[in-house]
């Protein structure tokens, strides 16, 4: 049987198993989002993009879209170990782009770690779809937790 990879919004449903594809995908190590209410919060807010990659109902891959008003950034690109290397990942890079220039964005940014090699090699291979590293940019971060204005 052929499975079809199938690429939509996530429901309140696929939440668990976001949350257990980043675990197995190794994506980035646990932060404070990585919840389910950090989820279900992403979800219900207008300006923000969760796509997950189905095949036969299980989720084998997800991507994050932010719009802040500006700037489109994309966050969070994971597909399970057992289904790379099939094209899921750029589907779904297609997919978060269309829907965050479609939004208004006019620049998209993507955020991944430096020490994941493998993230920067799948970003380099994908420079047809108009994506190219950018060597101006150092982030800096902030959360709750180690926040000190209140």
């Amino acid at each position: 049987m052929n499975s079809k990879t199938t690429i939509r919004p996530a429901r309140e449903d696929h939440l668990p198993a976001i949350l257990q594809l980043w675990q197995e995908a190794e994506v980035t190590p646990p932060s404070v989002t990585d919840s389910m209410e950090g989820l279900r919060s992403l979800i219900a807010e207008p300006n923000a993009i969760l796509l997950v990659a189905t095949i036969d109902g299980h989720v084998v891959g997800s991507v994050i879209g932010g719009w802040d008003g500006w700037r489109g950034n994309i966050y969070r690109l994971a597909v399970a170990p057992a289904h790379r290397r099939k094209a899921i990942a750029r589907q779904l890079v297609k997919e978060v782009s269309s829907a965050l220039f479609k939004k208004g964005a006019l620049r998209l940014s993507a955020l991944l770690e430096h020490e994941h090699t493998w993230a920067v090699s799948f970003w380099e291979s994908i420079r047809e779809l108009g994506y190219q590293r950018d060597p101006k940019f150092i982030r800096y971060i902030a959360d709750r937790r180690s926040r000190k204005v209140r």
